[in-house]
């Protein structure tokens, strides 16, 4: 099956699917009643996936990217005629823990089986402190803390983890001889920003990069003028901005206002600058970050993608559509992989329960891994986190170009 499975995702027009490689693996237990092995070998049945994101409010450019790109990869598995399909339920948290933790009970009186969710931080460790409580197997597309996934077996990131962005940003800025004397911005209130920040600084000690300057802010702050002007008087050459869009593009605003142009380095939560409305985007020119995807990349599954999903929402696919383009893929990947090994899988009225104790088991498989349009032979550890490489892009003439 897996091998027909491949011939239709690589002929299929619009169709990048997540694989698995072969190999021995365990197989999970505790799979009774429906949701039993088929003895076909095939993957069969209707998977109930949830999403839960911001698609309304301040964050809403990461919500809706997630569950677009999300829905793509569905209406191609669907596409596929295999015998397996998705059901697809998206619902909005506003990037709130309270109504994330609402949208989650909501998404159980549906009957989820597994959830590719939820998209921010905060919202995502009170949604996975429930699911695991519960046994609902969660694969969050860009949550990114440590604590999200932390004594949680149930709960996977898509994303880079909080000290990977960290560590990695300082590591190529060092490497790439970008600058010296660095500026460190980042939001105390969020637990998303501080963990980079905090990895971020460790490894620069590490590398001899000087930070010169060390400034914070909170959620609802709109002036970052003490922030640029203390940057801009201690000579940092560049800026690492941990943090998201919104205060981002206030940033770059205000630093064009005084005169301050260093270079600017950001993660994965800039990426959406471009598509603020109102925003100019010439105050973005150069700035680099660190993202798994850019969708100027020439391989197939990125072009394909890329075209699909600009044809249908008229915009270039962020990182966020891409991460929840790969989620799909990758839990479906996980159950053909284990139906490989146990004689085929209906997934069809299988508890939220059973589906967890099989992801679990396959994703933790040393021989289990996934291609996707953010990273080829991803790998998952023990304790959630995704092992892929990250690419550096900087922003020319209002598109992400790959460095």
């Amino acid at each position: 099956m897996k091998k027909k499975l491949l011939s239709l995702i690589m002929t299929g027009a619009l169709v990048m699917a997540m694989t698995a490689c072969g190999g021995e693996g365990t197989a999970a237990g505790g799979n009774g009643g429906s949701g039993a092995a088929t003895g076909s070998g095939e993957l069969t049945g209707t998977l109930k996936l949830g999403v839960i994101g911001p698609l309304t409010g301040g964050a809403a450019i990461y919500g809706n990217a997630v569950a677009n790109g999300t829905q793509i990869a569905v209406d191609e598995i669907n596409a596929m005629g295999t015998g397996f399909t998705i059901e697809l339920n998206a619902q909005d948290d506003e990037h709130d823990a309270e109504k994330s933790v609402n949208a989650y009970h909501q998404l159980q009186d549906w009957g989820v089986q597994a959830i590719a969710g939820t998209v921010t931080t905060t919202p995502c460790i009170a949604v996975s402190a429930e699911a695991n409580s519960d046994r609902v197997f969660m694969l969050t597309p860009s949550a990114s803390a440590t604590s999200v996934t932390e004594d949680k077996d149930n709960v996977f990131q898509l994303c880079f983890a909080d000290p990977n962005q960290g560590s990695a940003s300082a590591q190529y800025i060092s490497d790439n001889n970008l600058a010296t004397k660095v500026a460190v911005i980042y939001n105390n209130a969020d637990a998303y920003s501080t963990g980079i920040y905090q990895t971020f600084k460790a490894r620069a000690a590490e590398l001899g990069l000087e930070i010169v300057s060390e400034t914070t802010f909170t959620d609802d702050t709109t002036d970052f003028s003490v922030q640029v002007g203390d940057a801009q008087s201690n000579g940092a050459e560049l800026v690492f901005l941990p943090i998201y869009y919104t205060p981002a593009s206030l940033i770059l605003q205000q630093a064009a206002a005084a005169g301050y142009a260093p270079k600017f380095f950001g993660v994965d939560g800039m990426d959406g600058i471009l598509t603020i409305e109102g925003f100019d985007t010439s105050l973005a020119e150069g700035v680099m970050l660190l993202t798994p995807f850019s969708a100027d990349a020439t391989d197939e599954r990125t072009v394909n993608f890329v075209k699909t999903y600009t044809e249908k929402f008229g915009e270039v696919p962020s990182q966020f559509a891409a991460d929840g383009y790969d989620c799909a893929y990758a839990i479906m990947a996980a159950l053909q992989f284990y139906a490989d090994k146990n004689g085929g899988l209906d997934v069809t009225g299988m508890s939220a329960e059973q589906l967890c104790d099989i992801l679990i088991s396959v994703f933790t498989d040393a021989d289990f891994s996934a291609d996707g349009v953010t990273g080829l032979g991803m790998r998952w550890d023990a304790n959630g986190q995704v092992n892929k490489e990250p690419k550096a892009v900087v922003i020319k003439d209002g598109v992400y170009v790959g460095m």
